[in-house]
């Protein structure tokens, strides 16, 4: 559990975290993986949202899911990319988090990944929150912890703690 000091001046930055879907490279399930190649070689992300045509979140495409498919036994073949859609290599079963998302929950999710989706009740695509934007909040924190709060450090008999106050 995360304690409420923490907690509170972690979420002072919260509306920065989410990446609006507007703002976020993505491409469509069916879209031939030439095209997920041209988008990926354009955008800092090394992975990117598959949608629907609702704009429904199915999953993830990585430039190395697109590189796979260019390369036989002996040699690169761009042309293999049109054979393929972006749904015949995306990522699926990707963990998601719904608009109301817990801090703790997120948290556990970017220890493995760079970014957590965010969705609605029905599976719309929101936008992303990247652990970049929780680790400027973790600053935030780490600079005003002690600005704020009268920390003493506490002993128990099994470990040396602190105790904020």
């Amino acid at each position: 559990m995360i304690g409420m000091a923490v907690k509170e001046l972690l979420i002072e930055k919260q509306e920065t975290f989410l990446i609006p879907a507007e703002n976020v490279a993505n491409v469509m399930y069916l879209n031939p993986l030439s095209h997920a190649l041209l988008v990926l070689s354009q955008v800092k992300y090394s992975r990117i949202p598959v949608l629907d045509k609702g704009d429904r979140f199915v999953g993830l495409i990585s430039l190395s899911d697109v590189v796979d498919k260019m390369f036989d036994l002996t040699k690169v073949d761009l042309e293999k990319l049109n054979e393929f859609t972006v749904a015949d290599v995306m990522e699926v079963n990707v963990p998601v988090i719904r608009e109301d998302w817990e801090l703790e929950n997120v948290l556990h999710l970017l220890v493995n990944a760079s970014f957590v989706p965010v969705v609605d009740e029905k599976q719309r695509f929101k936008g992303i929150i990247t652990r970049k934007e929780l680790l400027k909040a973790v600053n935030h924190m780490a600079h005003e912890l002690e600005k704020r709060n009268l920390v003493i450090p506490k002993t128990s008999d099994k470990e040396s703690e602190m105790k904020v106050i």
